[in-house]
């Protein structure tokens, strides 16, 4: 059975209904995909040129909007996820809630689910806040203390993989290797092995460390610099 739904903003998508499921039939056109970046970009998701096409850029934003306004972290804008991206109550991607349940007092906290960290300061305010890129399966839920582990310094400016690269402002805060980092540099001119437009998403991994910008990564640096309790939540 075929119905055309129409949404907000001159939206008009042909739905096709399986089993009790709407799936889109059709994909955005380039005038609604302008739309979307538009909006993206206005909410802080950083999505790209607006040019009507769907690269990894504005996929990227999506997820990172999908996070932020708690749906399903596809990456695609569905006609669900297009209305609500268009809404007046649309939430930014870059300014979220701390997420409740993971104390009180100073901490950082880490959502593995939203890919994103907060630095919270002792009267509870949130110092800054950002994306970041892990891999859930070498780091688990629980409460850490940043600082040396294993007998490993609790931080490095210049920490290396053992190879081509650079970890700068490593961190440390979970046994043995585990730590905050910008993301990895080449030590051979320097730049970035991704951008950082990346974070707030799954589509990379890092090698069980914490992957943030230079930015956040100089902040953590100072704001770690005593023994300070990290929170990671699923």
């Amino acid at each position: 059975m075929r119905t055309l739904t129409r949404l907000g903003a001159g939206l008009a998508v042909l739905v096709v209904a399986v089993a009790g499921t709407t799936i889109p039939a059709d994909a955005l056109t380039i005038s609604q995909n302008k739309a979307a970046q538009t909006r993206l970009n206005k909410l802080g998701c950083t999505a790209g040129p607006v040019d009507g096409k769907v690269g990894a850029m504005t996929k990227a934003a999506t997820v990172r909007f999908q996070s932020a306004n708690k749906l399903s972290q596809t990456g695609t804008l569905t006609t669900t996820s297009y209305a609500r991206l268009l809404a007046s109550t649309a939430k930014r991607c870059d300014v979220r809630a701390v997420p409740a349940r993971t104390g009180s007092g100073r901490r950082i906290v880490i959502s593995q689910g939203q890919n994103w960290v907060w630095l919270v300061d002792a009267r509870g305010k949130v110092v800054r806040q950002g994306g970041i890129i892990d891999n859930p399966q070498y780091l688990k839920a629980g409460t850490y203390t940043s600082g040396a582990k294993c007998g490993r310094a609790a931080r490095i400016r210049k920490n290396t993989d053992g190879g081509s690269l650079y970890l700068n402002n490593f961190v440390r805060f979970a046994p043995c290797g585990v730590g905050f980092h910008q993301i990895p540099t080449y030590q051979r001119g320097g730049a970035q092995i991704h951008a950082d437009w990346l974070l707030g998403t799954n589509y990379r991994a890092s090698h069980g460390c914490i992957r943030v910008s230079a930015a956040m990564s100089a902040t953590i640096w100072s704001f770690a610099a005593t023994a300070t309790r990290v929170v990671v939540i699923r």
